[in-house]
């Protein structure tokens, strides 16, 4: 069964109209080329009780996996890394770390995301950078251990 999948882009100008989401998009695209099912897509401005609504809304739609995109920089708007632990039952410190790891390699910049993973529920949640092509290249840095971490937190034992 493919992992059911949320997305939500956390961004104050795409929310509002001001210019078209890409990062959404593109983190659908790589979600589907993994074989994942996205059933949710929401666009929210980088406020933490609009972030936290958007992903307890996708949790109780059944989502298993959720990518957010955005909101996870050093601007003093970002608070996307905030949002989600006060609502996550534990955080994942690994895919954080995997995350900026492999893109230093790329960037020098990436030591400045806050880029993480943490549980909501029995959820996966996985914050992206708001750059499409950083999202999806993160994305591919911790894509492996996502349907093992799902299969944990459904309770699903390994082989069905």
């Amino acid at each position: 069964m493919p992992v059911q999948t949320g997305i939500i882009t956390i961004s104050d100008r795409a929310a509002n109209g001001i210019y078209e989401d890409l990062g959404g998009p593109a983190v659908k695209t790589a979600a589907e080329a993994y074989g994942w099912k996205v059933r949710a897509e929401s666009v929210v401005p980088d406020e933490k009780r609009d972030i936290q609504q958007a992903v307890r809304e996708q949790v109780r739609c059944g989502c298993q996996l959720i990518l957010t995109t955005g909101g996870t920089g050093v601007a003093l708007r970002d608070a996307t890394p905030e949002a989600v632990r006060e609502i996550a039952v534990r955080e994942l410190p690994g895919f954080g770390e995997a995350m900026r790891m492999e893109s230093l390699k790329i960037t020098p910049n990436a030591i400045l995301s806050r880029s993480l993973a943490a549980v909501v529920d029995k959820t996966l949640v996985v914050c992206l950078p708001g750059k499409p092509k950083g999202a999806v290249e993160c994305l591919g840095f911790v894509a492996g251990a996502i349907p093992h971490c799902i299969r944990i937190l459904q309770e699903v034992p390994a082989g069905c």
